[in-house]
Parts: structure tokens; C-alpha cells; sequence
């Protein structure tokens, strides 16, 4: 059934829905798990993902379906939404379905977006456990990082205490000879905290640590975040924590968490966190949930290992990548199917009439303020010109040699001949086009998009990276500036460019991904630029190095790794029934 969208807020629409939610034991049987390949933790289970790997290995993998968006508004234009939608939407054509999304952040919870869990009759439930540290991933993560500072300026103060002779007797330990103004990691929490992006550490004497500048980002920002997104099993997993650069010392060389002797105590606070868990939609079509990267630096996907299992399971197999094509569809296209060795059969590019307006010149939308009037009421003239953002996402996705399908996420405000102008301009441009309103009926309000869904995966693609790994650093980001964002060329910073000469150079290197850093709300570096801006340069200021995830981060314009927590902050509205511990006020 579904429920008055317009009336219940999302965790009363979970509530509702939770009351006839399956069981571990039941999941177990729908799934055709075996009772070693559950692991219960709760309400909720996680899956040995191995285990069900080894059993299913010769079931052939079903269809794989990724989900995009255009440039979105501040506030999102529902890709999780849409994933489970869609999910619902094939469950109600009588398919066997399943998908895989990202843990939201509680930075984002506890700001003005809100959790990731979808929303209306088409959310992930139970809501508050998904909102809430879920199964205790992110905790981990926080934990392995963290405990990877620890180590570093742990070290760095014994090194200045102690000279060579007294390090090798009294802590076993040879110099790294630190360079304390090349320390490359910062610490994490997963909230939204501006005070601790700058920080000055070990302020005291001599037995109170080393002091030196140092940061905080946000948890899912963590590399031990991206390697889990992109490890294919726990020895993987343990191999890249422990080749994690840390710093550099004075010589320039790196220094990793291997060399900090860290590594392996990092896997153990994260070895549970390699199988993902399991929940479902407001429909009771099962999801997997498993690793939250950032989009904006790192792959911004759900896990390899969470599609994996996902492909054995499901006929039809829904993945979303965080953020627009530009971001979250080029990191999915040239590094996770890279990496993973899979290949979609379609992709779901997500649009609202809302950020098509945007786009076509609308005013301002800011989180957390009513929308103006333009994005309530018919303007035809602004969706029109808009569309130019959704037709530019469309020939990307067609560059990878998919023939995409656009979702057109209506709103109850949207006017039909608003929507029929999108219809008009996608399929103009070569596209499948199919209208959902899953967030006001669930399922069957996205039984159109399903059936265009199964149509496009029946279809045969020619599905082809952008670049061979072969490529120079330099020569990729020219090439995903040019034909992913329409830039006209790209300028280097002095610094930014020696240092991927480099890292060219180098052969360690060489097969790292490209993981551009750069802002969601626009094609542009600068997110004040809306539509498809022409006559463009992409600047580029440095190159992070991820070297466990194996990711070099050429960044473009300014990121912060620490987003700040808004004058209106969510949690303001966050409650728990002292009587019943049952929390309310979650969006």
C-alpha cells in the first residue's frame, strides 16, 4: 500500500511501513540465503558477501542499472528517491529486483538536506536506524582513520623526545623524520563542523603531543571510506589500509601507514564493515547499504562488493552514484566499472522541473528557505531553456555508449505541460523518456519508468571507457574537462602542475583513477554557474593523493572537506518518545 506523501513526514511514512517488514528469517528465505550467509544485528542483518559470492558464482549476474541526475539544486533532485522508486516500480511489474545505495552521513542528517533514504512511499526503511550510524560502518571508519593520526603524532612527538639510539631501545621504532609541514591526512567525525576544518594541535609540553596545523573532515571524506567503496574482500581491504599515505618526510618520500606500523590495527576496526547490510524500501524490496564516499572527491558510489552480491541475487540490479552525471556518472563510467570489471545495461539520468527552472534562469534555491513562486507555478519558458542542462547530461551518458532513460521525478506542483516539455526536449535528444511519481504513490507511480527501464536493458549497448588507463594524468583531465563538462581547455597552478608531472613521472602511479574534485552544482568549478556555461577554463590548484584507494584527485576550484552546519540546522527538529524511544523529526 501506499500513504498520504502530502500528510506523513518521511519517518512516519517508515514508521507505518515497518510494522509489516521482514524479518532476518524471512529475508533469508526470500533471498535463498543460507543461515551462515545472514548476520543479525537487530532489526537488521548484514550479508557475508563472500560466502554468497562463492556459492553463486556461476548464477549469471542480472542487469545492471545505474541512477544520475542533471545539476541539481541545493536541496537534490531525488536519485535515491528515484532508486527506490524504481525498485518498487519493477517489483510491481513482478520482477525480482534488489539494489544498493550509499549510508548517508550524519553531517547531512543533522543539516539542512537530510538523510539519503529517499522519501514519500519510495524511501528505505527502517528510517531511523538508517539515519542513525546503521550498523556501526561509519564508526569504524572514524575509528581506523583516527587511530592513523594517533599513530602519526604519536610518532612525530616520540622522534622529537627521543634521539636514534633512545627510539631503537625504548620503542623499537627507526626515524621516519616526519616533515610537519607535509602532513597530508587530518582527523574525522561525521558531523557538519566549520570551527574544526583549521585547527593547531598539541598545545601544552612535551608529553602533550607535537604541535602543528592540522584539520578535521568529514568521515565519509575518508580514504578508509573510499577503499571500502572500492575493495573486493578483506585482504584487499587490509592491503590498501596499510598503503595509505600519511605524510611526507623531509626527503620528500612518503610516509604510509604501513611505515607508521598502523595498517593492520585499522583493518581490525574495520573488518566488519566489509559486508554490506541489508534493508529494504517502504515496499519491502530488499537493499543493500554499504560505504558513503564523498561524490565530490572520491567515487561517491555504493560499494563493488555490495553490486556484486546484488548481480548474483537480483534479475534487475539498481545502483546510484551521488551527485550529476558530470561527477557521480564519469566516476561510475571510468573508475567503478573500471575497478570492478562490471558493465551497465542503462542508466537513469534523474531530473525535477525544479532544477530545470533553476537552470533556465530561475531565482536562488537556498536550503532550508521556501522556494520562490517560479518553482510552484507553471513557467514553461524557464523549464524550456533549462533543459540544455539535461541534454548535455544525456550526450555524456551517451559518450560511454549508453542510451540512457530520463526520470522525470514529478512533483505534485509540476504542471503537465511542464513535463511534457521535458519529454519533448529527451527524447529530441535521443533518449528514453519516462515520467514517475513514486514519491506520491510508490510503485505504481513509477510503473511507467520501469517498463522503459526493461526496454533499455533489453537494448544492446556498446559500452566503452573515456580514456585508456594508459593516458597521462594531465592529458585525462583535459579530455573529462572537454567532452564531461565543456570546458574549453584547463590551466594548472605552478605547483598543481609539477606535481603531476610527478606523479606522471613515477610508474607507481601509473595505474591510479583519475578522481576529479570539484563542485556538484555546476559543470563549472564555480557553482554559481548554472545551465551549460560555453567559453570556460577549468582550473586546476593541486593533486591529493589517495594512495591506498589508488586515486589521484586533480582539484578544481575550492572544495572543503568539512562542510558547515546551516542556522537551521535539522536536529532541531529531532526527537525521541521517552516512553517508547521511538525518534521523530527525520527528513
Amino acid at each position: 500500500m501506499s500513504y498520504d506523501a502530502t500528510k506523513l513526514a518521511d519517518w512516519q511514512i517508515s514508521e507505518e511501513a515497518e510494522k509489516k517488514m521482514p524479518t532476518p528469517e524471512q529475508w533469508r528465505d526470500k533471498l535463498g540465503l543460507q543461515k551462515d550467509e545472514m548476520l543479525p544485528m537487530g532489526r537488521l542483518s548484514k550479508v557475508d558477501f563472500l560466502k554468497v559470492i562463492n556459492r553463486l558464482k556461476d548464477r549469471p549476474d542480472g542487469k545492471y542499472i545505474e541512477v544520475t541526475a542533471i545539476t541539481p539544486t541545493p536541496l537534490g533532485e531525488g536519485k535515491s528517491t528515484t532508486s527506490c522508486g524504481l525498485m518498487e516500480g519493477l517489483g510491481k511489474r513482478g520482477v525480482n529486483v534488489g539494489g544498493a545505495l550509499r549510508q548517508p552521513s550524519g553531517g547531512p542528517t543533522m543539516n539542512v538536506k537530510g538523510t539519503a533514504a529517499g522519501g514519500g512511499n519510495s524511501l528505505l526503511i527502517p528510517m531511523t536506524e538508517f539515519s542513525l550510524g546503521l550498523t556501526g560502518d561509519i564508526n569504524d571508519i572514524m575509528n581506523a582513520h583516527n587511530l592513523a593520526m594517533v599513530a602519526l603524532t604519536a610518532r612525530m612527538q616520540h622522534e622529537r623526545n627521543y634521539n636514534d639510539e633512545q627510539l631503537a631501545r625504548l620503542t623499537k621504532m627507526k626515524r621516519l623524520d616526519i616533515d610537519p609541514t607535509r602532513v597530508e591526512m587530518g582527523w574525522i567525525m561525521d558531523f557538519c563542523a566549520q570551527s574544526l576544518r583549521n585547527i593547531i594541535i598539541g598545545i601544552g609540553g612535551r608529553q602533550d603531543g607535537f604541535m602543528m596545523q592540522s584539520k578535521f573532515g568529514i568521515a565519509v571524506g575518508s580514504e578508509c571510506m573510499a577503499i571500502l567503496s572500492v575493495a573486493n574482500d578483506l585482504a584487499d581491504l587490509k592491503k590498501r589500509l596499510n598503503n595509505i599515505t600519511v605524510a611526507f618526510d623531509k626527503s620528500g618520500n612518503p610516509v604510509t601507514t604501513g611505515d607508521l606500523e598502523v595498517g593492520n590495527a585499522m583493518t581490525a576496526f574495520m573488518r566488519n564493515t566489509i559486508n554490506p547490510t541489508l534493508m529494504c524500501t517502504a515496499e519491502y524490496n530488499p537493499c543493500f547499504v554499504h560505504a558513503g564516499p564523498f561524490a565530490n572527491i572520491a567515487v561517491g558510489q555504493s560499494s563493488i562488493i555490495a553490486d556484486r552480491v546484488g548481480l548474483k541475487l537480483f534479475d534487475y540490479h539498481v545502483t546510484e552514484s551521488g551527485f550529476a552525471a558530470d561527477i557521480g556518472f564519469e566516476k561510475f563510467w571510468n573508475v567503478k566499472c573500471r575497478f570492478s570489471g562490471l558493465k551497465p545495461h542503462v542508466s537513469v539520468l534523474t531530473a525535477t522541473v525544479r532544477a530545470l527552472k533553476m537552470h533556465g534562469g530561475g531565482p536562488k534555491v537556498v536550503a532550508g528557505k521556501a522556494l520562490p513562486d517560479e518553482y510552484t507555478k507553471e513557467n514553461i519558458a524557464l523549464v524550456e531553456k533549462g533543459c540544455a542542462n539535461m541534454v548535455h547530461m544525456i550526450n555524456v551518458i551517451r559518450k560511454s555508449g549508453i542510451n540512457p532513460v530520463v526520470c522525470v521525478n514529478r512533483f505534485y506542483t509540476d504542471t503537465d505541460a511542464e513535463v511534457a516539455v521535458v519529454k519533448k526536449a529527451a527524447e529530441a535528444a535521443g533518449a528514453r523518456c519516462a515520467e514517475s511519481q513514486h514519491w506520491l504513490k510508490g510503485g505504481d507511480g513509477a510503473l511507467e519508468l520501469a517498463d522503459a527501464v526493461i526496454d533499455a536493458c533489453n537494448e544492446k549497448n556498446d559500452f566503452k571507457y573515456l580514456y585508456p588507463l594508459e593516458m597521462k594524468l594531465r592529458d585525462r583531465v583535459a579530455l573529462i574537462a572537454k567532452e564531461v563538462y565543456g570546458a574549453e581547455g584547463v590551466s594548472w597552478l605552478p605547483d598543481a602542475e609539477a606535481k603531476a608531472k610527478m606523479l606522471e613521472d613515477d610508474p607507481k602511479y601509473a595505474d591510479f583513477a583519475t578522481m576529479m574534485v570539484k563542485t556538484h552544482l555546476s559543470l563549472t568549478h564555480d557553482p554559481t554557474l548554472k545551465g551549460v556555461p560555453k567559453g570556460w577554463i577549468l582550473p586546476i590548484r593541486d593533486v591529493l593523493i589517495y594512495s591506498g584507494a589508488k586515486f589521484l584527485c586533480p582539484c578544481a576550484g575550492t572544495i572543503s572537506l568539512m562542510p558547515g552546519t546551516s542556522s537551521n540546522p535539522a536536529f532541531r527538529r529531532v526527537d525521541v518518545d521517552v516512553n517508547t524511544g521511538k525518534v521523530s523529526g527525520l527528513f
